[in-house]
């Protein structure tokens, strides 16, 4: 009933033929065609299953066996056709649907491609077969005798199912089944691409044959634990999908024979049903593992008789768009039961290199091409040659053709270190091949960077330099050419100087945005210390921790900003009110090394951290993006994030160190009404706020290039920037510990899906790893982690947080550090970045680590409760405290007060 109800709505996902069974091979032997067409007709008056028509009658399905059918058997004139033409008809023949009503489920083609060779190809619809039901047909084909009808009808295993299934022993069934899949079923997240609305797509396979001293070593550890292949190759499956998706809890479906009665046994029938193994995978050793799954699949086996569609009506999971219910994975593992059928597995499987014989005739496999796929995910295995063939069925809506040869590869070097090791742990067992191995690390290295030595300031006055007259800062209707901002900058500094400011010194700066703001920033750094940016918007108490956390020495504001400063006993600098200072008191000057400044990051717990970057790294930032973009491009930058934001370092000094010009704006949003609006050539900012530019059409013609960080970019936003006229959107990433960006690239016009993140920058290396610290192949999930020029000094005064964050880099040998981002994503197959999110949600609240996910779990088994939503919010002098917002599904949720 349950086939038969999919197979109708199966037109709905644009697949035919999705629930046939087929299969095509060479056939060599008498060149009979009647004494074949003889032999299938045989079959098909002796077994009613071949010949039942299946119709609808109030709503429901009825079946009829159809007395004196005719055998669908046509013969083919395939002579002089291409392998393409060949390829097409076969899958035509096999994937063609049936007409079910008319009581013909079974479909016989005979080409003839001339010369004597010959092809037969099979299909039956799954609603009256299995493959132990062609194990049946094949040895009776074989036999060439004249053979009574069964004893047995299939009609009497659906009288005992009914009965089964009404008894007491069929509620226990039903309530093992229960307990083991209870709870949210989680989906299988391997997809390349969003997934369809429809449960099936096209389908494709990629073939692999593990050699025999795979095969040998995969059958000796399975002999070890008590188990069979079966149970290692399951194993396995598990444990790359769980190294592949990051999911613990892995439900694989396998088919059962659901033959429990003996009189069954040779009967040709649709008996066959799916179990669902879960499995939360821990970190055992990988033949522990091998030996849970054997209990694990024989207490399934135990309860095989529960079927599959009752099992779903019974938990009712919640029923998602394009999703299968339970499991979107399949394993099988294709044997028989007869020796002399052996080769039926390769047969039905589509794997050459077996022959199959049936009484004069002999049968060698062909592959079917592109055959529907109505999981995500099916691995076949079978004996062959010696070896053990594997067969990856996908759906290509899915999962790219990469992907899937990826996996397969995967799988034998999981399978082989297993074998090595069988002791060692999943999360140990290696995916990656040498070749890959060589590849990520590719991946993972930006171009060079040359190493100099200059700070920040020095690439401003070399420029001032070279160009005294030409405009630095644009403040409203002021333009400030490079050499008014050299001089003023030296004066202030020459005060700063005079006040103690050298290197490693810290100096809070709070000031407008204004040409002050330019000014006051390069005299800090002229003067040798490390600015400390203060936002006059933010609240007098955060100012007040970054000015008291950061050791700050002195305070660089202006009058009109003092009534918005907390209290402090530090000495304050007016920047603007030093033109009289003239000379540059002598004192050490700042190398590479030192701070260059240090910018203060919210932290989970509530307490800022400062994230200490020194000239070495600010400086590569400036000199990757005089690299990466033309002196167009920084001609005129428009500079409107907040100082206390990292953005502000590339829209300062990349266009201040190659001789373009500053377009001052207090924000993005205001870019349409300054007075130098139609002048800005690159615009560096969020996505939310140039989504909001592009949607009132504020953006000037004059805007080129748009960088965009912070934030996931929206596909749509890049096609309607594209379609404004912009040239080049950019995406890149990175945190503050990294010097602003780390990755990034160009994101083209029409490119499907979410745009990447790009590649490592020059200068900068990028490594996504997983919980081993171990690099993770194309298309598997990790944690990123960042290295390279960019890399921070560190968090200000905090050593213990340094130390977790900022950790060794095994990889460049050269005594190097990384920054543990705890972001997750992977690599594409192009070498380009996909970000995935965070890795984790974790809290610590009144020194307590929480994981908010865990309290809404346990929200979500309130049966009043529909959706949840836990965060840890500021909660004035206690700190952080935990809020849940709670959406019910009745219209008062007084019961969840308690």
């Amino acid at each position: 009933r349950a086939l038969w109800f999919a197979e109708r709505s199966a037109p709905l996902a644009g697949i035919a033929g999705i629930y046939n069974i087929a299969a095509a091979a060479r056939l060599s032997g008498p060149a009979d065609p009647a004494g074949l067409r003889r032999a299938f007709a045989r079959l098909a008056a002796r077994h009613e299953a071949l010949r039942t028509a299946f119709f609808e009658k109030d709503g429901e399905p009825r079946q009829r066996v159809v007395e004196g059918m005719d055998l669908d058997f046509q013969e083919i004139d395939a002579r002089g056709w291409e392998p393409d033409s060949l390829a097409g008809r076969l899958r035509e023949e096999a994937f063609r649907p049936f007409d079910l009503a008319a009581g013909r489920p079974l479909r016989v083609r005979l080409l003839e491609l001339g010369g004597g060779e010959r092809v037969l190809l099979v299909a039956v619809h799954h609603l009256v077969a299995d493959l132990r039901s062609l194990e049946v047909l094949a040895g009776e084909l074989a036999a060439e005798a004249e053979l009574p009808p069964p004893a047995a009808r299939y009609r009497g295993f659906v009288d005992w199912q009914e009965r089964m299934l009404a008894s007491p022993f069929g509620e226990a069934l039903a309530s093992w089944w229960h307990d083991r899949l209870a709870g949210e079923a989680p989906v299988l997240s391997l997809a390349d691409r969003p997934r369809p609305g429809t449960s099936a797509g096209p389908g494709a396979v990629r073939r692999r044959l593990l050699p025999p001293d795979l095969a040998a070593g995969i059958g000796a550890l399975a002999s070890s634990r008590g188990a069979t292949p079966f149970a290692v190759l399951l194993a396995a499956f598990q444990v790359l999908l769980r190294r592949t998706t990051g999911q613990r809890d892995i439900r694989i479906g396998t088919p059962a024979a659901g033959r429990s009665l003996p009189e069954m046994a040779d009967l040709v029938g649709c008996f066959v049903n799916p179990l669902v193994l879960r499995t939360e995978i821990d970190d055992a050793g990988f033949t522990d593992h091998v030996a849970a799954v054997r209990r694990s699949v024989l207490e399934a086996l135990e309860r095989q008789d529960y079927p599959f569609a009752r099992l779903v009506e019974r938990l009712q999971p919640e029923r998602l768009p394009g999703v299968t219910p339970l499991f979107q994975a399949l394993f099988v593992y294709q044997r028989t039961r007869r020796p002399e059928m052996r080769a039926l597995p390769a047969l039905a499987m589509g794997e050459a290199g077996e022959r199959l014989v049936l009484g004069p005739w002999e049968l060698e496999a062909i592959p079917l091409p592109d055959r529907p796929a109505h999981l995500d995910l099916t691995l076949e295995a079978c004996e062959l040659g010696g070896g053990l063939a594997c067969a990856l069925h996908y759906r290509t809506d899915l999962i790219d053709e990469s992907t899937a040869e990826r996996l397969l590869g995967h799988l034998e070097t999981l399978l082989r270190s297993a074998v090595a090791e069988p002791g060692m742990r999943l999360a140990s067992l290696p995916l990656l091949t040498e070749p890959e191995r060589q590849q990520v690390r590719a991946w993972s290295t930006g171009e060079p960077l040359p190493e100099e030595g200059s700070c920040l300031h020095e690439l401003v006055a070399g420029q001032a330099a070279r160009t005294p007259e030409a405009v630095a800062v644009v403040d409203g209707h002021e333009r400030v050419t490079y050499g008014e901002l050299r001089a003023r900058a030296v004066a202030l500094a020459a005060r700063l100087r005079r006040l103690g400011v050298g290197p490693e010194v810290r100096v809070a700066v709070c000031v407008g945005r204004s040409r002050r703001l330019v000014e006051s920033v390069l005299a800090v750094l002229e003067a040798g210390g490390a600015y400390v940016p203060l936002d006059p918007a933010h609240p007098a108490e955060r100012l007040a921790w970054v000015m008291e956390d950061s050791g700050a020495s002195l305070l660089l504001t202006e009058p009109a900003l003092e009534s918005r400063l907390p209290r402090t006993e530090i000495p304050q600098v007016f920047a603007g009110e030093v033109e009289a200072e003239k000379a540059v008191t002598e004192g050490a000057r700042p190398i590479a090394g030192n701070l260059a400044y240090v910018i203060y990051t919210s932290g989970s717990t509530g307490r800022p951290k400062g994230v200490a970057i020194e000239h070495r790294s600010a400086v590569a930032l400036v000199r990757w993006a005089r690299r990466a973009f033309a002196a167009e491009d920084l001609h005129r930058v428009l500079a409107s994030t907040s100082l206390g934001f990292d953005l502000s370092v590339f829209e300062l000094f990349a266009p201040l160190a190659g001789g373009g010009a500053v377009v001052l704006a207090e924000n993005a949003l205001v870019l349409p009404s300054l007075p130098a609006s139609g002048e800005v050539r690159l615009v560096n900012t969020v996505p939310s706020a140039a989504s909001e530019l592009a949607r009132t059409g504020a953006l000037p013609p004059s805007v080129r290039a748009v960088c965009l960080a912070g934030e996931p970019l929206p596909p749509d936003l890049v096609e309607r920037l594209h379609g404004l006229g912009i040239e080049r959107v950019y995406n890149l990433y990175g945190p503050t510990e990294t010097t602003t960006y780390s990755t990034g690239g160009l994101v083209e016009r029409g490119a499907p899906g979410m745009p990447s993140i790009g590649r490592p920058l020059a200068g900068e290396r990028v490594w996504i790893l997983d919980a081993e610290g171990s690099p993770v192949p194309a298309g598997v999930a990790g944690e990123v982690f960042l290295g390279g020029a960019g890399v921070a000094r560190g968090y200000l005064g905090r050593p213990d947080l340094t130390a977790e964050r900022f950790v060794p880099d095994p990889f460049s040998g050269e005594g190097g550090r990384l920054y543990r981002t705890g972001d997750l994503a992977r690599w594409r197959p192009d070498g380009t970045i996909e970000f995935l999110g965070r890795a984790d949600h974790q809290v610590k609240v009144r020194g307590f680590r929480i994981e908010p996910g865990e309290i809404e779990a346990w929200l979500h088994r309130h049966p009043s409760v529909r959706e949840a939503a836990v965060l840890a919010q500021e909660a004035g002098p206690a700190g952080l405290s935990l809020v849940a917002w709670v959406a019910p599904r009745e219209a008062s949720p007084a019961e969840l007060a308690a």
